[in-house]
């Protein structure tokens, strides 16, 4: 395998020449500075392409007595190349640096690549770590040895060393994927976290095992797969924080079916789908969630009051205000409105009082629903279509649900998590 070395220059060139001695590269791109725009002054490049002597052995020779670096460390023109770029300006710096990471990945895909920071400016080295960290790949490492003092390693002390970056690179690979949480698109916080590279260190491992399992499991969980959440939440359940274990209790009732509360649950668990759906700005997602959770709570009513179901109601069951229809069975079925209509009928609670006072108002959003291109229409509902349903669901829907779910000891749970933090953890 081919080894490439790409390293900041400065002022001193022994930690490069020995950097170059320990790796023994069959590449190397030093990064230097050409002439500084203000003074004339000339930059590190001169250490590279510098002719005859054109280096102090010490900085404080009166002249230079040792040819370049590539000479000094036995290169010849074919195994190195230089790269200009700004002694302070840390953005131009990350972007050279960059571009030339991503150009060596490109044409040695199957060599290995140390970026070494030691020498060249606090900027260039700054620049040079950043570019490195994007790209797990790349083994960081600088040159470092013993001090009498805070400014430089003593010669002759000096020695490659790979730079401790697993938790820094960690970090910074994960940030988008916690991110993604706060718009519940944990699906996508899970293939992303599957595509990052598995750290060595048994700690930083288990931390991102734990990212992937999670959002996996709140990526079921919006999926309604309860079942895969609920097992894998509780393979976490001794380390979870205070804050998610609730989720457990509640997950456990969505997939119990012999809990009398599971259908009530179910219907509330629909509604945060919902919500969870106009958060990412699909409306029309949401409202045909809200639509099947309008129909779905006619029909938990109907039967915790009068044992009705929808699909198949005795003739005996029908009130003459309520015209239904036959299927090709001969089974008389109500529909969505329908279903509210007996409701006002059958029913004698808060229901049937909120279905007497909102009907046309639930009628109208029906009416909005039937015209997404999700159901009958050909365009998409927008927000601004979407809010009064949000405003309805909210301030009158959700409350006459809770109280009638009272009964049987329902009431609303919490969103599911839209923050992740490994400090939860800790």
């Amino acid at each position: 395998m081919q080894t490439i070395l790409i390293c900041t220059v400065g002022g001193s060139h022994q930690p490069i020449i020995n950097a170059i001695h320990s790796l023994m590269p069959d590449y190397v791109v030093f990064v230097c500075t050409d002439k500084d725009p203000a003074t004339g002054r000339p930059g590190s490049i001169s250490q590279i392409n510098g002719k005859g002597h054109c280096i102090k052995a010490h900085p404080q020779d009166d002249k230079p007595s040792l040819p370049n670096i590539p000479v000094q460390a036995g290169l010849d023109e074919s195994q190195f190349e230089t790269l200009t770029t700004s002694a302070d300006d840390l953005d131009q710096i990350y972007s050279d640096c960059n571009q030339a990471i991503d150009r060596l990945i490109a044409d040695y895909p199957e060599a290995k690549l140390y970026a070494d920071y030691t020498g060249g400016t606090k900027s260039m080295s700054a620049g040079l770590i950043m570019a490195a960290l994007e790209n797990p790949d790349i083994e960081l490492q600088l040159v470092t040895g013993s001090r009498s003092d805070l400014i430089k390693v003593q010669d002759g002390a000096e020695s490659s060393t790979p730079a401790s970056i697993e938790r820094i690179r960690l970090h910074r690979l994960t940030a988008p994927y916690r991110q993604s949480w706060q718009r519940y698109a944990y699906s996508e916080a899970e293939a992303g976290l599957k595509s990052i590279k598995t750290p060595s260190n048994t700690h930083l491992r288990a931390q991102l095992n734990r990212q992937r399992e999670l959002s996996r499991a709140f990526a079921e969980w919006d999926n309604f797969n309860h079942a895969a959440a609920l097992d894998i939440l509780q393979r976490y359940a001794p380390r979870l924080p205070e804050s998610m274990k609730p989720y457990i209790a509640t997950v456990m009732r969505l997939t119990d079916k012999n809990d009398s509360k599971r259908e009530a649950a179910k219907l509330y668990d629909l509604y945060l789908n919902a919500r969870r759906r106009a958060h990412q700005g699909r409306y029309d997602d949401a409202t045909a969630r809200i639509y099947r959770l309008i129909e779905w709570s006619a029909q938990w009513l109907l039967w915790q009051h009068c044992q009705i179901k929808t699909d198949n109601i005795a003739v005996e069951q029908i009130p003459p205000e309520v015209p239904l229809s036959q299927n090709r069975d001969g089974q008389w079925q109500a529909g969505l409105f329908q279903a509210w209509q007996l409701v006002k009928y059958k029913t004698h609670g808060g229901a049937a009082k909120f279905i007497k006072e909102h009907e046309n108002t639930l009628l109208n959003h029906i009416k909005i629903r039937n015209q997404s291109i999700l159901a009958h229409g050909c365009s998409p509902i927008n927000q601004t279509q979407w809010q009064p349903l949000q405003d309805f669901m909210q301030e009158l829907f959700i409350p006459m649900m809770l109280k009638e779910t009272q009964a049987v000891g329902i009431k609303l749970s919490d969103q599911l998590p839209d923050q992740y933090s490994e400090l939860l953890f800790q």
